[in-house]
Order: structure tokens, then C-alpha cells, then sequence
């Protein structure tokens, strides 16, 4: 499983690295899959995750190598849709940024005993996400700032003014549907790594 996993993510990330639209875009967008598999590496022995948390980070990290090659704003097939005039592939991203970071710290949460109430674990689970978008939207916009008109491509704002804000929203929406999906046969999956 482990060899196919990392088979998968270089695959991807070849791939996504060859000719990608804009170089320092790549390199931006790909930068979090890296910083991830760097982690997942270190920890791998110490702090081993279920196999349903590691497809989903590779998920995570294939959706960020294909917007690095081709840009959030012009990946294939996301034009127009549902009658938008904006290409919605970074909806799909900030849809995994609260996703797959829900998935992660409910397993963190519920491993380390942190908190028993399910209620204020959820409580606890979506803030985190919340402020994980919100300050992948700060980097976003001091990388702007630093970079300059160089930025528009990272940023994949495409004139909507509510860019910002509904990346949030959308990021709230992952979180909020990966507790509700996922719970059960992330507790499943939990209870035979523990057993193991």
C-alpha cells in the first residue's frame, strides 16, 4: 500500500512539474503537497495514520498538483459550470482544504483523547479548518503583495470579489460534509489501527 501510494503521488507530481502554465505558480501550489508528504515520511513510524486518511491526502495533493500545472483558473473541463463564467477548479481545492484537514484533526483529536464530547470535538474540528483556510488566504495574499501582478495566477481569483470569502465557505463545506461522511468508517478504521 505504501509503495503504491508513493508511486501515485510522484507519478502525479512528474507529471503536474512537465510544462506546467507557470512555473512559479507550480511551485506555490505544489508546495503544501511536498511540506505533507515530508510530514507523512517523518511520522510514518510514529504516529502511522489509517488507510483512509492517507488516500485522502494523496486526493488532497493530486487536486493541488493538477491546479500547480495548469493554473486554478484554467484547468480543462471547469468552465461555465453550473452557468458560472469562471472556471471552478479552486472551489474543488478549497472543497478538500477543509475535507481532508477535518479527517486529520479528528484523528489527532480522537487518538490523543483530546476532547470526549463528539459535540465539541466537531465544535473543535470545523475552527480548525475555518482557520486553516483563513490563513491559507493570508499567505495567498502576502505572496500578492510580495510578488506583484505575478500573483494572479496563484491567487485564481478571476475578478470575483467574493473570491476571498467564498473559498472560506467552500473549505466550511468540506469539513462540515468529511464529519458527516466520514465519521463511521473513520472510526472503524481507527479502532483496527489501534488493535494492530
Amino acid at each position: 500500500m505504501k509503495t503504491l501510494w508513493i508511486s501515485c503521488f510522484l507519478a502525479v507530481l512528474v507529471w503536474s512539474g512537465i510544462g506546467p502554465k507557470d512555473q512559479f505558480t507550480w511551485f506555490l501550489e505544489v508546495l503544501p503537497a511536498l511540506i505533507g508528504i515530508a510530514i507523512l515520511v517523518f511520522t510514518y513510524h510514529s504516529f502511522r495514520l489509517t488507510t483512509l486518511l492517507y488516500f485522502f491526502i494523496l486526493l488532497h495533493c493530486v487536486v493541488l498538483m493538477v491546479g500547480g500545472h495548469y493554473t486554478y483558473a484554467e484547468v480543462p473541463f471547469f468552465d461555465d459550470l453550473f452557468g458560472s463564467e469562471r472556471n471552478n477548479y479552486d472551489k474543488v481545492g478549497h472543497f478538500f482544504q477543509g475535507f481532508v484537514p477535518a479527517l486529520i484533526a479528528r484523528e489527532i483529536l480522537l487518538r490523543k483523547n483530546v476532547v470526549n464530547s463528539a459535540a465539541w470535538r466537531h465544535y473543535i474540528i470545523i475552527s480548525i479548518c475555518l482557520a486553516f483556510s483563513a490563513f491559507y488566504e493570508l499567505i495567498e495574499w502576502w505572496v500578492a503583495l510580495a510578488s506583484g501582478e505575478d500573483a494572479e495566477a496563484f491567487l485564481g481569483t478571476q475578478g470575483y470579489v467574493w473570491d476571498t470569502q467564498s473559498d472560506m465557505g467552500i473549505a466550511l463545506l468540506g469539513a462540515i460534509c468529511s464529519l458527516l461522511i466520514l465519521s463511521k468508517i473513520h472510526n472503524q478504521q481507527l479502532k483496527y489501527l489501534l488493535q494492530k
